[in-house]
């Protein structure tokens, strides 16, 4: 019965689709667009009157797709066209009977009790009674013994009883013969059609990519988006989140993101819930409406095509140190890296949490290294500060942060974290988070001490030796400014005035970023 039921519906739907075509026709006949047009041209095929013609010598022209479940259920039952089978219309007719009595039968309950009783369904139940009631005006507040499966919510009572069981289980008998002959019929149409069905596809395609171009118009027209450029950087102006923007009270605070040749790299640290994930998955989906053709949630972006975009973002689970979430990680970083190229945008969030610390960083620092022979524009967010320092060895790391606030309790004994979602250069200053969550528990404060005094010398002995030399330094800040200089020559459509500005401010962030010399008894 499932699998006729089922069939009878898809036909309907098919139905109600291709009286569609004709207006849908009408909407593009004045395009000059030639992608509208050619959809245009492409639903002229005459396929789909042919398919429509043979549906409806057998279905009724006002069958169509309707809402409720009652309303559908009588457009299957009578969707096939009387004196086609002559035990169906007799079928039809037994239902009707039946359903007629249903409704007879819940106003003679309603007259004999006084009650403002009335014929409800639903696909679980079937037919039942519903009324809207205070049950202070009921006889000792209860409903008449003959009514069973009682339900009430607020004032509406709903219940059935044993005539009305079996009326139901009659009418679901008829309509089961129904559904039988029905489908019988819609068999042999969808025999005569399949031939000419491959149109399908094609109205498919075309209804498809109409809703994503209607979808795009509206996001822009509804919301402050842009259009954004092709270029070779992947510099986005104050963007924010698209769909957390739908669902948050207020607009998403708005963060700057900015990668090129030169800095392809972007390190990403603060702490849990700071706003590094959500983020992340900004910028991808950012990178996805770009290259299909949306306006992006911005004052200003441009985009590198990327030939693939590939994401590890981290869950909640990840934070259960076991042996099933590391090889996920494994599995995920792994086919990023075998399948990773100089075009990839790739976003990794959280990797190494499944296994010690030592580990973890060590994998984190291997993948690293590996993406950085690559020309691929990658973020990687963090907990693991340790990364940070590898900036020292490669000039295209840029270490990036959300910032935090510090707030202390009206009382002032107690101080709490104050999120501000506003991603910052440099990394976070904000170490340690599990010392401060462990300093608003339970635990003794001897401890938290003694942890706080051992955390601190070796993240002492760890910056002694990542340390960075003046050397290293003016080496990155040369880096910088020639990938700055080849940019500006590929890019630029600045004047000469603006453009003799732009190269003297280069040159002062260029001697800002230098070390100063050191004055050893002689000029260097």
């Amino acid at each position: 019965i499932k699998t006729a039921e089922s069939k009878i519906t898809n036909l309907i739907y098919l139905k109600h689709t291709l009286e569609l075509v004709e207006p849908l026709k009408a909407a593009l006949r004045s395009c000059n667009t030639p992608l509208l047009k050619a959809y245009y041209n492409s639903l002229e095929d005459a396929r789909f009157g042919i398919i429509l013609e043979k549906i409806t010598t057998v279905i009724n022209d006002d069958t169509r797709y309707t809402k409720g479940c009652l309303s559908m259920r009588t457009q299957k039952c009578y969707a096939v066209k009387p004196n086609i089978n002559e035990f169906l219309d007799i079928a039809r007719r037994t239902y009707t009977e039946i359903v007629d009595d249903i409704a007879g039968m819940i106003t003679q309950l309603a007259e004999k009790y006084n009650l403002p009783m009335k014929t409800s369904f639903s696909s679980a139940r079937g037919f039942f009674i519903q009324m809207n009631v205070d049950s202070s005006t009921l006889p000792s507040g209860q409903l008449p013994s003959e009514f069973t499966k009682i339900t009430k919510m607020k004032n509406t009572y709903s219940f059935t009883s044993a005539d009305l069981i079996k009326m139901n289980e009659r009418c679901q008998e008829s309509l089961r013969e129904i559904y039988h002959m029905t489908y019988l019929i819609v068999c042999k149409l969808l025999n005569e059609i399949y031939e000419h069905i491959h149109c399908l596809y094609k109205l498919s395609d075309i209804v498809s990519m109409l809703d994503m171009l209607l979808s795009f118009a509206h996001a822009c027209t509804l919301s402050d988006y842009v259009r954004p450029e092709f270029t070779d950087t992947l510099a986005i102006k104050q963007g924010w989140h698209p769909i957390l923007e739908k669902i948050a009270m207020e607009k998403p605070v708005s963060n700057n993101t900015y990668l090129s040749e030169g800095n392809n790299f972007v390190i990403i640290t603060g702490p849990n819930m700071s706003g590094k994930s959500t983020y992340l998955k900004q910028i991808a989906l950012c990178q996805i409406m770009a290259q299909i053709g949306s306006y992006v949630p911005a004052e200003y972006c441009s985009f590198r095509i990327a030939e693939q975009i590939f994401t590890r973002i981290g869950m909640d689970d990840d934070i259960e140190t076991n042996a099933s979430t590391f090889m996920k990680e494994m599995k995920e970083i792994t086919y990023i890296i075998q399948n990773a190229n100089d075009k990839s945008l790739i976003i990794i969030d959280e990797l190494g949490r499944g296994t010690s610390a030592e580990e973890g960083i060590g994998i984190c620092y291997a993948a690293c290294e590996y993406l950085l022979n690559l020309k691929a524009f990658t973020l990687f967010a963090t907990h693991f500060l340790e990364l940070c320092h590898i900036d020292a060895l490669y000039p295209n790391v840029e270490n990036y942060h959300f910032e935090v606030q510090h707030v202390r309790s009206s009382a002032g004994n107690k101080e709490k974290i104050a999120y501000t979602y506003t991603l910052s250069k440099g990394y976070t200053e904000e170490k340690n988070y599990g010392l401060k969550a462990a300093e608003v528990s339970s635990l003794p404060s001897s401890i938290i001490l003694d942890a706080k005094e051992i955390t601190n010398h070796i993240a002492k002995q760890i910056l002694h030796r990542q340390k960075s030399t003046p050397e290293m330094m003016k080496q990155r800040a040369v880096y910088h400014l020639a990938m700055r200089l080849v940019q500006t020559a590929r890019n630029s459509r600045l004047d000469p005035d603006s453009l003799r500005i732009y190269l003297k401010g280069l040159k002062k962030k260029y001697e800002a970023s230098c070390p100063a010399p050191e004055q050893n008894g002689e000029q260097q």
